[in-house]
């Protein structure tokens, strides 16, 4: 797999996002399960199929670039907005940033880890390791750079979150995905109970990190990435139930800032798996 991966590292964006695109929409074809998902999803969130067709050929795009994130050249990056992380970071204290499954979610920590790394400290990131021994390798290579730290979905994991944010660095997060049974709560999310992970809004409240909503726009035409990042706007409630609500509610906002690049396949409102 690792042959493969630096074989498609080496393409241009343009032609990796022409590959992902019809890799998309081939899935959509193929998948009647995946269509009536993805298509309840946006209706879940009270938007019509029009508004998210462009998110079929998005989802093609986010697997086909990542050779090239992980293990190529760096990607062009431009930043919206920057003040909530300039301001955040500024503050002294920890730093958590949150993100959903929408447009590069690759692209926001490794431009965070270049553009604060060096005077902030390192951004410690969350993932699962892979089950494919041949992706682990890959994943290994790739998530590890300078200024970023990956930590796996363990116990000793988030103490090294933790431990991050008490020594003022940041840390990243996808609060939108569905953990293992045990490790969240059932909570609103565009209106309907979904299995949603207490590990965001624990952090903040253990810690009083400064909590900043960030995700990374794809640009047409291979032409690299926009960072948007703000503030959360106000403070987390003491309450943890209230808290994991609060920031469902603002992955919702933050999701139909830009429909056409969330992943609306993904099953959020599936059965927490039970971890081994």
């Amino acid at each position: 797999m690792l042959r493969w991966f630096r074989f498609f590292s080496a393409w241009p964006f343009w032609a990796l996002h022409a590959l992902g695109w019809l890799g998309g929409w081939l899935a959509w074809t193929l998948s009647p399960a995946y269509r009536r998902r993805f298509l309840a999803n946006a209706r879940q969130a009270g938007l019509r199929w029009w508004a998210v067709l462009g998110a079929v050929g998005h989802a093609g795009c986010m697997s086909a670039e990542l050779p090239r994130l992980w293990l190529g050249r760096p990607a062009p990056v431009q930043w919206a907005e920057d003040q909530a992380a300039i301001d955040a970071y500024g503050s002294g204290k920890g730093v958590l940033f949150l993100t959903p499954h929408m447009g590069c979610f690759e692209i926001t920590a490794q431009a965070l880890a270049l553009r604060f790394g060096a005077e902030h400290g390192p951004l410690t990131v969350l993932y699962r390791p892979a089950r494919h021994a041949g992706l682990g390798e890959v994943m290994a290579l790739a998530r590890n750079r300078p200024g970023l730290e990956a930590v796996p979905t363990t116990l000793a994991g988030v103490r090294q979150m933790i431990k991050a944010l008490r020594a003022g660095h940041a840390v990243g997060l996808l609060p939108d995905q569905v953990p293992p049974e045990g490790m969240g709560q059932w909570a609103p999310y565009f209106g309907k109970p979904a299995y949603t992970m207490t590990l965001g809004a624990r952090l903040a409240l253990q810690t009083g990190a400064r909590v900043v909503l960030i995700w990374g726009e794809r640009l047409s035409f291979g032409r690299g990435f926009r960072l948007h990042t703000q503030a959360l706007g106000h403070d987390l409630s003491p309450d943890l139930n209230v808290a994991v609500v609060q920031i469902n509610q603002a992955m919702e906002r933050l999701v139909l800032v830009c429909p056409e690049q969330y992943l609306w396949g993904y099953a959020r409102y599936k059965t927490p798996r039970q971890d081994s």
